[in-house]
């Protein structure tokens, strides 16, 4: 069995799109993947399977949260290596020290084509950031709600993407360690 990361994007926010971990925790069992481990309400999942197609099991969990659930979410799936790959690509060390300043963002896919002119132009001269093929690295110091950069990340990028901090990225790698071990 391999371990993977699931990465569900606008669940449980703003007491909007309500969804218990222990109830996504039954819905993926059902789907048929194993060791199912959350972290915190927002939709960080680990979990255990057979080699799958990702973009059809993230298709498959998204189907079944609307049917049950009234919502359809962005999935992203990720293998463990990929997850962990992200995680030591991170440019800034000031995660360590500040992990709420530091966001990770995953995207759907490369983007082939960024605006990344217009993300420099709402740049605070403290933000830095840096776009690979899989994340959009932020270093917000000041706070990703107070960054205008950040809010049009997604836009500029021209590829779904769903954020993380790196406190909730480094939470979620530990789920994976604990499973792999």
């Amino acid at each position: 069995m391999y371990t993977y990361v699931a990465l569900l994007r606008g669940i449980n926010v703003g007491g909007r799109n309500r969804l218990k971990m222990k109830d996504l925790a039954s819905m993926l069992t059902g789907l048929g993947l194993h060791n199912i481990k959350t972290y915190i309400q927002s939709g960080n999942v680990v979990f255990q399977s057979n080699p799958f197609d990702p973009p059809a099991l993230a298709e498959d969990i998204t189907t079944t949260i609307a049917e049950n659930y009234g919502f359809d979410p962005s999935v992203l799936i990720l293998s463990a290596a990929n997850f962990q790959q992200a995680l030591a690509g991170n440019p800034f060390p000031e995660a360590d020290s500040a992990p709420k300043s530091v966001h990770l963002y995953f995207l759907a896919a490369p983007a082939t084509d960024p605006d990344l002119d217009t993300l420099r132009k709402y740049q605070k001269e403290n933000e830095q950031f840096v776009l690979t093929d899989a994340v959009f690295y932020l270093h917000a110091p000041d706070g990703i709600g107070r960054s205008k950069l950040a809010e049009r990340v997604e836009k500029a990028l021209g590829v779904a993407v769903t954020a993380r901090n790196w406190r909730t990225a480094g939470k979620i790698m530990d789920l994976v360690m604990e499973l792999e071990s």
